[in-house]
């Protein structure tokens, strides 16, 4: 069985994995700091200057960590908000309410928190440093500390995290840069301004926009304003979008010219053939995330988060408003931020919008959000100096631990609820984006397995997809396990490379006017490799059928207005690949193992049983 790897689960797993790295490269910081304190900051003030012709850009290597490389952090983070707005829950814009609200309520309460401790004093300046979760962190730990909370609290995190760094960057831009001078500030944004012009003429040579992103990049450093925000806003900009069957068909297409005759040329054509199909947000994802996450994350930690631990800073930080203010803002203020706007929401829309997670994976979700790591060591860098610099840090990392140590013991309360109060606690009752664009009609779709069953799984097939004969024993294996569980079969002919798919699918139409579609589904599931127009008919012969009504049925092609039907409404529901499965109207995702099916279908019917 083939394991599809989707951009949201590729960057939730690259998020979770890179979370060792950052540790990895926090723990060195400080190793280093406090080893060799002298070669530490030597490093890291090295001056490093950019010159073409007369124009100059020169800060240290903290600084061109910090402003430039993380700028490509910024890009992901806007990739990923774009995608979410696309392709993922924020794609119902209704649904767009909650996640934006509970990350700026997560947000705010910790302000509100380091404001109260900080109250009259000038480290009040530094309230921006005790508001963003790092995303990367808090999902790593989450996965680690957090095991007992459901998947669906990741993605929820996720796109309150990605609404975080938002806001986060604005805040950086607009109350954290210095003074601006207004001629490179109009050209940054004139040189933006091109960026949206050459785009809405469609070009997409990526040399195009990396050369006008460097500009303005330039501009707004020179301007005052923080350049990170180019990165945010190039992201936002990229489009995301499934891989639609017609640009596949296209693909598969050029494939068998090269295949026919493979010259460089229509090398080169099938390269940009198969690259067209995937979107531009997908492509990227793939080649930066990686690095931001493995690369340019821990290099920032490794030059922001390293200090000289001795008992004077011990002394100082327990003592520091600053330290207090940063711990308890996301030790405190996360948790009750994020549960708090979240309920607030809840009520207001008379339970309209709700998590799509129950309220104890919600607070375990804002107790994780007290890892404030990335963009909080990067605000201080920029409000503090010197020893409350080190305050801030010493402030930083203590939340971390204590935030991962509070979700650990949230997790590990829920095993000692009763069961049934403890699945609601942990899944809620929530309505799903619903993915499958027609719902399921008893009266006209192939159904097997009781009609008012709690659990329906659809599955877009093809007869001569070898992933689908296989994942046909699965099925069979799940409907004798579930009995409460309806299964639906739609036509979804891949005829660019299943040449006698068509002609199976209007077979088992022709054999469904005799009542034996599932008879035919099973013999041509079966037997792949006996396709042939003979080959049906002593299918049809062998099932007992009227072969001469199966003959003229198949040769009037009586079926193939119907699976035409299966097929545009799988290009409604996004569906490009067989075999895909949908249950209870949500696309799985994932592998087609009984392990993996049996999961998703215990998952769904106990969602099932808690809206009921």
């Amino acid at each position: 069985m083939r394991n599809l790897q989707t951009p949201l689960r590729e960057f939730l797993r690259t998020e979770t994995g890179s979370a060792a790295v950052l540790l990895a490269a926090t723990l060195a910081a400080l190793a280093w700091a406090n080893l060799a304190p002298s070669s530490y900051e030597g490093l890291w003030r090295t001056p490093l200057a950019v010159s073409v012709g007369d124009a100059v850009v020169s800060q240290d290597l903290r600084g061109w960590v910090n402003s430039g490389l993380m700028t490509f952090y910024f890009f992901v983070v806007g990739l990923e908000a774009r995608r979410e707005f696309d392709m993922g829950d924020l794609r119902e814009r209704r649904r767009a309410a909650l996640p934006v609200l509970v990350g700026i309520g997560g947000m705010v309460v910790p302000v509100v928190v380091y404001l109260g401790v900080n109250a009259g004093l000038p480290s009040a300046y530094g309230w921006g440093a005790a508001m963003s979760t790092d995303t990367a962190f808090a999902l790593g730990m989450l996965a680690l500390v957090g095991a007992r909370f459901p998947d669906r609290l990741r993605v929820f995190m996720l796109t309150v995290t990605v609404v975080d760094d938002i806001v986060a960057l604005v805040v950086i831009v607009t109350v954290y840069s210095g003074d601006i001078t207004l001629p490179p500030l109009v050209a940054a944004l004139g040189t933006f301004a091109v960026v949206l012009v050459v785009r809405a003429l469609g070009v997409r040579h990526g040399l195009v926009y990396v050369l006008l992103g460097a500009a303005a990049w330039v501009a707004l450093f020179v301007s005052g304003v923080d350049p990170l925000v180019v990165g945010l806003a190039m992201g936002l900009l990229t489009y995301a979008y499934p891989a639609a069957r017609t640009d596949l068909e296209r693909a598969s297409g050029l494939f068998r010219l090269f295949r026919e005759q493979p010259t460089p040329e229509l090398e080169r054509s099938v390269r940009v053939g198969l690259a067209s199909a995937i979107s531009p947000n997908e492509r990227l994802q793939r080649l930066y995330h990686p690095w931001t996450s493995y690369v340019i994350v821990p290099l920032f930690a490794l030059c922001n988060a390293g200090i000289k631990v001795d008992a004077d800073l011990l002394g100082r930080a327990l003592a520091s408003p600053i330290t207090l203010g940063v711990l308890l803002a996301y030790v405190l203020g996360k948790p009750v931020g994020v549960a708090g706007a979240a309920w607030l929401v809840a009520r207001l829309s008379g339970g309209r919008l709700r998590p799509p997670v129950g309220w104890a994976a919600v607070v375990g979700g804002g107790a994780i959000a007290g890892i404030g790591f990335t963009v909080s060591l990067l605000v201080a860098t920029i409000a503090f100096r010197g020893l409350e610099l080190e305050e801030a840090k010493v402030g930083v990392l203590c939340a971390a631990v204590c935030a991962s140590a509070l979700t650990w013991v949230l997790s590990r309360a829920t095993a000692f609820l009763p069961k049934p109060l403890r699945i609601r606690a942990l899944l809620g009752t929530a309505e799903t984006v619903v993915d499958l664009a027609v719902p399921v009609d008893p009266g006209r779709d192939h159904v097997r397995g009781p009609r008012e069953a709690p659990v329906t799984m659809v599955e877009y097939g093809d007869f001569e997809c070898p992933y689908c004969g296989r994942a046909e024993a699965v099925v069979r294996d799940l409907l004798a396990d579930f009995g409460d569980l309806r299964y639906v079969w739609r036509h979804l002919p891949l005829n660019d490379v299943h040449p006698r798919a068509q002609l199976a699918a209007e077979a088992a139409e022709a054999a469904a006017g005799q009542g034996a579609f599932w008879s035919m589904h099973d013999r041509l599931l079966e037997s792949q490799d006996d396709l042939k127009p003979s080959d049906l008919v002593r299918h049809a012969e062998e099932l007992g059928l009227d072969v001469d009504r199966f003959r003229r049925d198949l040769r009037a092609r009586a079926g193939a207005a119907r699976i035409a039907e299966d097929v545009d409404s799988a290009d409604l529901s996004g569906v490009s690949g067989t075999p895909t499965f949908f249950l209870n109207g949500r696309r799985h995702q994932g592998a087609y193992d009984i392990d993996t099916l049996s999961s998703a279908v215990r998952l769904a019917r106990a969602r099932a049983a808690i809206r009921s």
